[in-house]
């Protein structure tokens, strides 16, 4: 018996179990690691591109990561939490994946890349992010309550999102700031399976297949993030 490709989606966010994630897809986010930015802090990661054994790069990524997150929630220092969030802003994607972005899903630096690259998706897409996010509500009414995105979604309620979380990382409870986003992801994935059933009615094959690949691995994300938040509350994610 041959599985139309919408009942196969359908099975899509029933895979949402905290199992092992694939490697980041490539093609997801290329488009945001080009702007240069100016850095900050970067004496402390000054270090990690001239490193090339990669059990060095490793402890070095582990140690960084320690160190954001020690320092954000080290006192209440507002206007250091928000210097914290804008972290990706001020350093550019390309140097922040050069820290973290190999390390593994289950670590405290592979969890910071997933959420700056989060809030950076939210941030420069804002139009789309609303839209496939708003596409999916009503297929993932649970999450969406979780998730907490301010009605109607648009592009500032994205980009807050974006902040909140990473906020909360900081100065807030880390594990449900981790949940938090791990269902704005299953959000996500839902809109895009909504898409994608759309792009079927109207014989958009390409798209179809876009938006089902992309759902695909905005339910590993949220499979890394509920994990890393499970960690986080055993005191074992580092």
């Amino acid at each position: 018996m041959v599985t139309s490709p919408r009942t196969q989606r359908r099975g899509l966010l029933l895979q949402h179990n905290g199992g092992v994630s694939d490697p980041e897809d490539e093609r997801q986010t290329e488009r945001w690691r080009r702007t240069p930015r100016r850095p900050i802090m970067r004496p402390s990661f000054d270090g990690v591109s001239a490193a090339s054994d990669p059990a060095e790069r490793s402890a070095l990524a582990h140690e960084t990561a320690a160190a954001v997150v020690h320092l954000g929630r080290a006192d209440d220092d507002r206007e250091m939490t928000a210097r914290l969030v804008a972290l990706a802003d001020e350093m550019g994607l390309d140097a922040m994946a050069d820290l973290w972005r190999d390390s593994s899903a289950d670590s405290l630096p592979g969890t910071l890349w997933a959420l700056y690259l989060l809030r950076t998706w939210v941030r420069r897409t804002g139009e789309e992010a609303a839209r496939v996010y708003s596409a999916g509500t009503a297929r993932a009414e649970v999450a969406s309550a979780v998730a907490g995105v301010a009605e109607p979604p648009g592009p500032e309620e994205m980009a807050d999102l974006g902040d909140a979380v990473l906020t909360s990382v900081f100065d807030g409870d880390l594990a449900l700031a981790l949940d938090r986003a791990a269902a704005f992801s299953l959000v996500v994935s839902a809109g895009r399976l909504a898409l994608a059933d759309d792009a079927d009615e109207t014989g958009d094959d390409a798209e179809a297949a876009r938006q089902t690949r992309l759902a695909s691995g905005n339910v590993r994300l949220a499979d890394q993030l509920s994990r890393a938040a499970r960690l986080w509350r055993a005191d074992a994610l580092r």
